[in-house]
């Protein structure tokens, strides 16, 4: 089952242009992917306060991605705000069990990956997580361009390890590269740009379920 996810991205600059971009997509998108950078864990920083979020949490799933320094001390204060899916990443995770453990209290919780980060690294069982997100660029900034490479990391986890959980990918996905990532193994799609630079987001958030559809066609 395929899932495209938008994204505002990192760039937000206030409550204001977070609350136009939130409701460009609200009518359509099932889930919202929120992007949360400290500074410490990439050079740059986000719109990262929760209240403004409550508005709409009760109307639509959310998930944080951490891009922070030890995640787990972010958990509580997005999970009051509404949110049910929370993914760390694993370089700057001082125990990636006890954020499995924490996040779970809370709701569904997933690990991630950086460009550089083998799937090595991960130490907890599959088992007890809900994703696993692959970085598909650098994480902290929105606006890269895909690494199709990076997908090895998706190829190695289906076929080697045999992993089954949903696999989610960050990073430069449009309406070509959303196929060559399904292909590969993708389950949910994070998409940012593709869907945002335009004045109608919601044809391209068809145009990209679309191309999903046409794969599933195929098989």
């Amino acid at each position: 089952m395929f899932e495209v996810i938008p994204s505002p991205g990192t760039n937000i600059k206030d409550e204001k242009e977070l609350a136009e971009k939130l409701e460009q997509v609200k009518p359509f998108a099932k889930t919202i992917h929120i992007d949360v950078v400290d500074g410490i864990f990439a050079p740059n920083t986000t719109f990262a306060d929760p209240e403004p979020f409550k508005q709409f949490t009760k109307d639509m799933f959310f998930e944080v991605h951490l891009m922070t320094d030890d995640p787990i001390k972010h958990l509580k204060k997005w999970a009051d705000a509404g949110f049910r899916r929370f993914i760390g990443h694993i370089e700057k995770m001082p125990d990636q069990e006890e954020f499995v453990a924490q996040a779970q209290l809370l709701g569904e919780v997933g690990l991630a990956l950086d460009k550089q980060t083998p799937i090595e690294a991960v130490k907890v069982p599959y088992r007890d997580l809900d994703v696993l997100l692959v970085m598909l660029i650098q994480a902290g900034l929105s606006g890269q361009q895909f690494q199709e490479e990076l997908l090895e990391k998706v190829k190695l986890l289906r076929v080697r390890d045999q992993v089954t959980l949903p696999i989610e990918v960050d990073g430069g996905i449009n309406d070509e590269t959303i196929q060559i990532a399904a292909a590969a193994g993708v389950n949910r799609f994070v998409a940012t740009s593709f869907i945002y630079n335009v004045e109608t987001p919601e044809k391209q958030f068809q145009l990209l379920h679309q191309n999903l559809q046409s794969l599933e066609s195929a098989v």
